[in-house]
C-alpha cells in the first residue's frame, strides 16, 4: 500500500522526520518496503527564464532560445510552438536524465546549432500528459527554483506491506492512528458528518447470498456532474500509482485508500430494477472495466440487477453500468464480501 507523507499528515499532527516515521512504522510491525522521493528524480531540473527566442537558421520549425538558468545564460534549441521570449519554464542541463524520454542529455548540434540543455514539456518530466509545448509557468518563480517545488512533486511516497492481521492499516487514517498510538504525534479526528436524505432511495437492495455478501449498503444521488477531478485529487492518486479517470471514480479510489472503505459507483439510469448480491450462474460473463470479458461461475459473488451481472463482488465492476461524463444520477455501493471467495474470484 502506498501513500504520501502529506496524505499521512492529513490524519496525523506530527513534526517527526520522514526517517522517524519510517522507523516507527517498522517498530509497530508495518514493514516499509520502499520510500520514493520524487524530488530526487527531478533534482537536475529548475526554473529558467527565456530571454530571447529566435528562428533557427537551418530549420523552419525550430527556435534558438537564450535562457537564463541557475548556471548562467544558456542556448537551447527548441521545437515547441509555444516557446517565446519572456516566459518561464523548466530547464534541463546537459547531463540530466529526462524521465519522460528515457535519455540523458548530451551537448550536440541540432541542425548545426549547439544546444546547451533542454526546455521541457510536462510529459518529458512525467508531470502530465501534455507534450505539445514546453511548460509555461504562471506565478513569480525565481530562476533556479527546483522543478519539484514548482510541480508539487516534493512529496515522498511510502510503500508499506500490510499483513493479513492488520486490516485497520489498509487505509491512511488507520496507519495514522497506529503511529499516534505509538507516540509519534496526535491523531487528527475527522468525524464523518451524517447527510440527511431528501427522498427515498428508488433502487431496492437485495442480498440473495448472505454467505458471500452479508452486508450491502447503497445511496442514490441525483443532480451530480461528472468530469475531470480537481488537480489535488489527480496528483494524490498519481503519486501512489493510480490513473485518474473521472471525479466520480477517483473519489471512490480516494476513500478506499484513505479510510480502507472500498466503494463502487454506478450510473443509476443504466440499472434495471433491484440491485442484488447473488452467486454467479454458469454461462454468465462480465464485460469488465479493465476491457476484458470474464466468464462467471457459481462460486463467484456477483452484483447484478434484474437483467444482467454488473460486477464481481470485491473484485471489479462492469462497463454496462459505468459512469461517464454524461452521468447525472448515481448509486454508490458500500458492501462487505466474503474474503475467501473474493480471493478465489480475483
Amino acid at each position: 500500500m502506498k501513500f504520501t507523507l502529506s496524505w499521512l499528515k492529513d490524519h496525523l499532527d506530527t513534526s517527526a522526520s520522514l526517517d522517524a516515521i519510517v522507523d516507527a512504522l517498522t517498530m509497530t510491525g508495518t514493514e516499509v518496503e520502499s520510500v520514493t522521493d520524487p524530488a530526487a528524480r527531478l533534482a537536475a531540473f529548475s526554473v529558467a527564464h527565456v530571454l530571447e527566442a529566435e528562428k533557427h537558421p537551418n530549420a523552419d520549425k525550430l527556435q534558438v532560445g537564450t535562457v537564463a538558468t541557475q548556471d548562467g545564460e544558456k542556448r537551447s534549441v527548441c521545437g515547441a510552438p509555444n516557446a517565446r521570449a519572456g516566459m518561464k519554464t523548466i530547464y534541463a542541463p546537459i547531463g540530466a536524465y529526462v524521465p519522460g524520454l528515457g535519455v540523458t542529455l548530451e551537448k550536440r548540434p541540432v541542425r548545426g546549432v549547439d544546444s546547451e540543455g533542454m526546455l521541457c514539456s510536462a510529459k518529458e518530466l512525467e508531470a502530465g500528459t501534455d507534450s505539445d509545448g514546453i511548460l509555461d509557468l504562471t506565478g513569480d518563480w525565481a530562476v533556479g527554483t527546483p522543478a519539484a517545488q514548482v510541480l508539487g512533486a516534493d512529496d515522498p511516497v511510502i510503500d508499506v506491506e500490510i499483513t493479513p492481521n492488520r486490516p485497520d492499516c489498509l487505509g491512511v487514517a488507520g496507519i495514522a492512528r497506529d503511529l499516534a498510538a505509538a507516540g509519534l504525534g496526535a491523531l487528527t479526528d475527522k468525524p464523518i458528518a451524517a447527510i440527511k436524505g431528501s427522498f427515498p432511495c428508488p433502487i431496492k437492495i437485495e442480498i440473495d447470498a448472505p454467505d458471500a455478501c452479508p452486508v450491502f449498503a447503497g445511496r442514490f444521488m441525483r443532480g451530480v456532474k461528472n468530469g475531470p477531478s480537481p488537480e489535488w485529487l489527480r496528483k494524490r492518486l498519481e503519486a501512489v500509482g493510480l490513473r485518474p479517470i473521472s471525479a466520480l471514480v477517483d473519489i471512490t479510489n480516494l476513500i478506499s485508500l484513505d479510510r480502507a472503505r472500498p466503494l463502487h459507483v454506478y450510473d443509476a439510469t443504466k440499472l434495471s430494477g433491484a440491485i442484488r448480491a447473488r452467486l454467479g450462474r454458469d454461462g454468465e460473463a462480465l464485460d469488465a472495466l479493465d476491457g476484458k470479458i470474464y466468464a462467471i461461475n457459481a462460486d463467484m459473488c456477483v452484483i447484478a440487477d434484474d437483467k444482467q451481472a454488473l460486477g464481481l463482488g470485491g473484485v471489479m465492476g462492469g462497463t454496462l453500468s459505468g459512469v461517464t461524463d454524461a452521468t447525472t444520477e448515481i448509486f454508490i455501493e458500500s458492501a462487505y464480501f466474503d474474503p475467501a471467495r473474493t480471493r478465489r474470484t480475483g
